[in-house]
């Protein structure tokens, strides 16, 4: 029975592992320095910035292909990431006035200088901008939130090494887990490439 279980547990997960979209690095790189490709980086990031509605594959190699940028630094200090987390500690989120919102967007987009597709950042623009009345922005800013969420998902199942999600920075596995309303434990170093977050 325990031998049917185990195959029948793997004949509906194989279809998830299958479907999988793990980052090939020869071929993000190989596309995102074509100037020919449709996912050419410079003008994926343009897209990206203008707000422009983008696929999912269009969100794979822009956050993928953010690791060749040159402005990656995956242990730089974000500044105005702790500003950010300092604002949101002290204004009121149920009333918050015009200054705050104000300064919650100048805060996100200087965060977003060293970290473009942090998930907090993109979800603190939805909030100020929809409190603010520009449905516009708040929609492309959650299509962006939900396209890099999205993305990481799709890499992996997350439940073991074999099959991890994959991430460009390490405070986007605390906000994918907390987007998926998990709570969580001290990450754990499993590899040299992979952390283990009870």
């Amino acid at each position: 029975m325990k031998r049917l279980y185990f195959i029948l547990l793997t004949t509906l997960l194989l279809p998830m592992i299958s479907m999988a979209k793990v980052p090939d690095e020869e071929d993000i790189l190989r596309k995102i320095i074509d100037r020919s490709s449709p996912y050419f980086y410079a003008d994926l990031l343009m897209r990206y910035n203008t707000l422009e509605q983008l696929n999912d594959e269009d969100y794979h190699y822009l956050y993928y292909g953010y690791a060749y940028n040159e402005n990656y630094r995956p242990f730089a200090p974000n500044e105005a990431l702790d500003e950010l987390y300092a604002t949101m500690a002290t204004i009121d989120m149920q009333r918050p006035v015009k200054e705050d919102l104000e300064h919650i967007i100048a805060t996100c987009n200087r965060a977003m200088l060293i970290d473009p597709f942090n998930p907090t950042v993109l979800n603190m623009l939805v909030f100020a901008y929809g409190n603010r009345g520009d449905k516009a922005k708040e929609e492309a800013y959650f299509r962006h939130l939900n396209g890099v969420l999205e993305t990481i998902k799709s890499s992996g199942d997350g439940r073991g090494e074999k099959y991890p999600m994959h991430i460009i920075m390490f405070s986007h596995a605390i906000d994918l887990m907390a987007s998926m309303g998990l709570e969580h434990r001290e990450a754990q170093i499993v590899s040299r490439t992979c952390e283990y977050i009870p």
